[in-house]
C-alpha cells in the first residue's frame, strides 16, 4: 500500500504536494519522494523515512516548478531497504518519464523477462513499479514513434499498458514538457481520485482527504480502466482504455487502510466502518450474552467507530481502554519477536480502572498475524480484567494478499488452516467473535452515499481466497510471498501498532 499524489497548478506545487502527501502518511512511512518539473527539467527528492523527515527546507527549495508528482511508501514486493526503490522512478525515454504507483502487480516476474528479451529495456531494481514505468515507456515510445506526442497517443499507451500488465495498480505519471497521466487498473483495486482548487490548480490523488485537506474541491473518481491527462495549460482530458472494466476494489481499504474522513469511490469509510460495528454486533449476541459484557473498548485506532457502534447496539459504556503513545515511531531494527511483543507494550498503555474487575469486550478492525492481539489481550489481563472477548469487524484473514497490502504468507495468518475455537486459544481470550464475509461486503456497499458509481462486489480476496484478476496461481503466491519485504527476523517492525500515523495500527 502507498499513497500517490500529483498536482497541475498556475503556480508552485512543492508545499501543496508536501502538504497532501503528511495527508496520506497513513499509506506509507518507509520512504518519501517528490519530483517537479520547470522548464522540462525534473528536481526529485527522495528518500528512506517519514515526510517531514526526507523534505527540509533545502530539499523543498530544490523542487521549482507549477507540476509535480508524489508518493508515500510502505512496501510489499522488492528491497524496502533501499533508497534506490524509493519512489517516484525515471526514465528518460521517452521524452522524460516520472511515476508513482500504488498496487502491485501480479505478472512482474514475466514482465521483466519480456522487457529485457522483446523490448529491450533494462529494469536496475527488484521493484514492481520499474516494471510498470518501462512498460509504459515503450508503450509511448511504440505509439508515438518518434512523432510529437499527442493526447490520443497517451491514452492509446495506457490500452497497451492494460494489455500486458495484471495485478492492481493506481499510477501518476509525468511527462517531461506534455503534462500528468494518471490511471487505474480495469477493477479499480486500488483507489484514486480528481480534485481541482479555485484557482485552477487540478490534484489528483489516492484519497479524497488529500484533496479536501489542501483546499480542492472533490470532483470526482478515476474509472476502473480510465486515464486522465492534465495538459500543461491544465486543460483535463478523460478515457476509458480498457474494453472490459468492472469496479472492485479492494475491501480493506474500508476496513482499515484509508482515513476515516475518506469517500473512496463513492462509499464513505466512517460510515461503512459504523455499518461493519451494526452488523458485527449482532454476532457479538449470537456468541456471547450482552448481560456478560460490562464495557465495550476499541483497539486504536480504526476500529473506533466500529466499536462505537456496536456499544451503542448492545446498549453497554464504550470506553478508551488504551492510549497509543504517537511519538514512539518506528523500531527499525528489532532482532527477534520477543521484542518485537515488547515493542506493543512500549506503543501502547492500558488505562487500568477501565479494566479492573470488569468483562471486557475487545474490538479490532482484523486480526492478522495474531501476535498483536494475544499481546494484547494479555494486557487487559493484567489490567485485572476478568474477562476478555475479542470481536473483530472483519472475518478471519485465511489468504495473502497479492493486490498491495502487507499481508503475510499464510503461514504467518494465524486463520490459516485453524478453526475459530484453535484461533481463540492462540490469541487466549474467553471468546473470539468475527464478522462473517457477507455480511461485511454488504455493510461497506450500504455505506455509499447518493450518485456513487456502481460497484460491482469487492476484492476480498484475503478474506474468502478469490483472486479477482483470475490469473493468480498457487505458484504465483509462493514467488510473490519470497518477494514480500519485511519478513527477516531482524527486518523493520510492520505490525499496524509500529506505525506512528494515528489512523493506522
Amino acid at each position: 500500500m502507498c499513497g500517490i499524489v500529483g498536482v497541475v497548478s498556475p503556480s508552485h506545487v512543492n508545499q501543496l504536494i508536501y502538504d497532501a502527501l503528511l495527508l496520506l502518511q497513513h499509506r506509507g512511512q518507509d520512504a518519501a519522494g517528490i519530483v517537479t518539473q520547470l522548464d522540462r527539467k525534473f528536481f526529485m527528492q527522495k528518500a528512506k523515512g517519514m515526510v517531514r523527515d526526507v523534505f527540509r527546507t533545502r530539499n523543498m527549495r530544490a523542487l521549482p516548478g507549477n507540476i509535480g508528482l508524489g508518493q508515500v511508501r510502505y512496501p510489499t514486493a522488492g528491497n524496502a531497504y533501499s533508497e534506490e526503490e524509493a519512489q517516484p522512478f525515471y526514465v528518460n525515454a521517452p521524452f522524460g518519464l516520472v511515476m508513482v504507483h500504488n498496487g502491485n502487480l501480479t505478472n512482474a516476474h514475466a514482465l521483466k523477462a519480456e522487457l529485457f528479451s522483446t523490448d529491450h529495456r533494462h529494469i536496475n531494481t527488484e521493484s514492481d513499479s520499474e516494471v510498470l514505468l518501462n512498460v509504459l515507456a515503450h508503450e509511448l515510445e511504440k505509439t508515438t514513434r518518434g512523432n510529437t506526442l499527442a493526447v490520443a497517443d497517451v491514452f492509446s499507451a495506457v490500452s497497451g499498458v492494460h494489455r500486458r500488465i495484471r495485478g492492481s495498480y493506481a499510477v501518476i505519471a509525468m511527462i517531461a514538457g506534455h503534462g500528468l497521466l494518471a490511471f487505474r487498473d480495469p477493477f479499480g483495486i486500488r483507489p484514486l481520485c480528481v480534485g481541482q482548487g479555485s484557482d485552477g490548480t487540478w490534484m489528483v490523488g489516492s484519497e479524497s482527504v488529500a484533496l479536501e485537506g489542501t483546499g480542492h474541491a472533490f470532483v470526482r473518481d478515476v474509472a476502473p480502466g480510465e486515464a486522465v491527462f492534465i495538459d500543461m495549460q491544465g486543460q483535463l482530458h478523460a478515457y476509458q482504455c480498457a474494453p472490459v472494466h468492472c469496479l472492485m476494489p479492494c475491501i480493506f481499504e474500508y476496513v482499515y487502510l484509508a482515513r476515516p474522513d475518506s469517500t473512496m469511490d463513492g462509499i464513505s469509510v466512517y460510515q461503512a466502518r459504523l455499518n461493519l460495528g451494526e452488523t458485527l454486533a449482532k454476532r457479538v449476541v449470537s456468541t456471547v450474552p450482552p448481560s456478560d459484557i460490562d464495557v465495550v473498548i476499541p483497539i486504536p485506532e480504526s476500529s473506533r467507530p466500529s466499536a462505537t457502534q456496536l456499544a451503542h447496539l448492545l446498549g453497554k459504556p464504550y470506553r478508551e481502554g488504551f492510549v497509543k503513545n504517537r511519538y514512539v515511531g518506528r523500531t527499525f531494527i528489532m532482532p527477534g519477536q520477543a521484542v518485537r511483543k515488547r515493542s506493543v507494550r512500549q506503543k501502547l498503555n492500558v488505562i487500568v480502572s477501565e479494566f479492573k474487575d470488569r468483562n471486557v469486550l475487545l474490538v479490532d478492525d482484523s486480526i492478522v498475524r495474531g501476535t498483536t492481539s494475544r499481546e494484547i489481550v494479555q494486557m487487559a489481563r493484567d489490567a485485572g480484567a476478568r474477562k476478555v472477548y475479542l470481536a473483530s469487524a472483519a472475518p478471519p484473514v485465511r489468504y495473502p494478499n497479492v493486490y498491495g497490502i502487507d499481508m503475510p504468507t499464510s503461514e504467518e495468518l494465524v486463520a490459516f488452516g485453524r478453526s475459530v475455537e484453535q484461533v481463540r486459544e492462540l490469541i487466549g481470550c474467553d471468546a473470539l467473535i468475527y464478522q462473517d464475509i457477507a455480511p461485511m461486503l454488504e455493510a461497506v456497499k450500504r455505506a455509499a452515499l447518493p450518485g456513487a458509481p456502481a460497484i460491482q462486489g469487492f476484492d476480498a480476496s484475503c478474506f474468502d481466497g478469490i483472486y479477482i484478476t483470475g490469473d493468480v496461481s498457487v505458484e504465483d503466491i509462493t514467488r510473490l510471498g519470497q518477494q514480500r519485504v519485511g519478513g527477516e527476523e531482524d527486518a523493520a517492525d510492520h505490525s499496524r501498532l509500529a506505525l506512528p500515523n494515528a489512523e493506522v495500527r
